[in-house]
């Protein structure tokens, strides 16, 4: 059964993360919230943990996954970043976006898209996510806690965080609580290894996208 963790909003308590760090360190997987939608997610560097997303998720191997990272210039670190890239990442950051871009050897495989070597990052704009990313000192993966069958990947099933919580409550390990209610849409998602970048998907913020496309 998963431990709930009732976190403010706007000023997380220091005590509560550093245990929900600590957690994540020895291989947790959590149930939190985000500026999309409530995602489960884990430490990146954790490979039992990210077989276990997979595994609550039901996707396998060769569907890459989606991590937080806490800067622009964090990003950097796990993904190459053209000039034009960086141009247009710089006025959206941090927000609502999933950016396709090449990754370094900083990437997990298990991570990558392994076909073309790729990786989706993001940078919230969400206070818990950044000082959960800034105490664990690594991205966490963001998987859509929103379980659906695999030819449905377009699909969000509408439900009340309770009804969420019950259905994962003894799937993760950590379920973080702090008062907002599951999102229904989520990120847009821009392929950055052509320019100019495609769309992959129209989500929350497109229309700020589309003012610099």
């Amino acid at each position: 059964m998963a431990t709930i963790y009732e976190i403010h909003p706007q000023t997380p308590q220091i005590r509560k993360i550093d245990e929900i760090v600590a957690a994540l360190k020895n291989g947790a997987v959590m149930l939190y919230p985000t500026d999309t939608v409530y995602a489960i997610g884990c430490d990146i560097n954790s490979k039992s943990a990210v077989d276990r997303v997979r595994q609550i998720k039901r996707m396998s191997n060769d569907k890459p996954l989606t991590f937080l990272c806490q800067s622009l210039s964090n990003i950097s670190d796990y993904a190459i970043v053209s000039d034009p890239a960086y141009r247009l990442m710089k006025h959206l950051i941090p927000g609502t976006y999933t950016f396709i871009l090449p990754a370094t050897k900083l990437v997990p495989k298990l991570v990558q898209d392994p076909k073309r070597k790729t990786t989706g990052i993001r940078v919230p704009k969400h206070v818990l996510c950044q000082v959960l990313l800034e105490t664990l000192g690594n991205p966490v993966i963001s998987a859509s806690a929103h379980l659906q069958a695999e030819d449905e990947d377009d699909s969000i099933d509408p439900v009340e965080k309770a009804v969420l919580f019950d259905r994962l409550e003894k799937l993760v390990d950590i379920i973080i609580d702090d008062s907002s209610e599951p999102g229904m849409e989520g990120s847009t998602i821009l392929d950055m290894t052509i320019d100019p970048p495609e769309v992959i998907r129209e989500g929350l913020g497109w229309s700020e996208v589309a003012a610099w496309l």
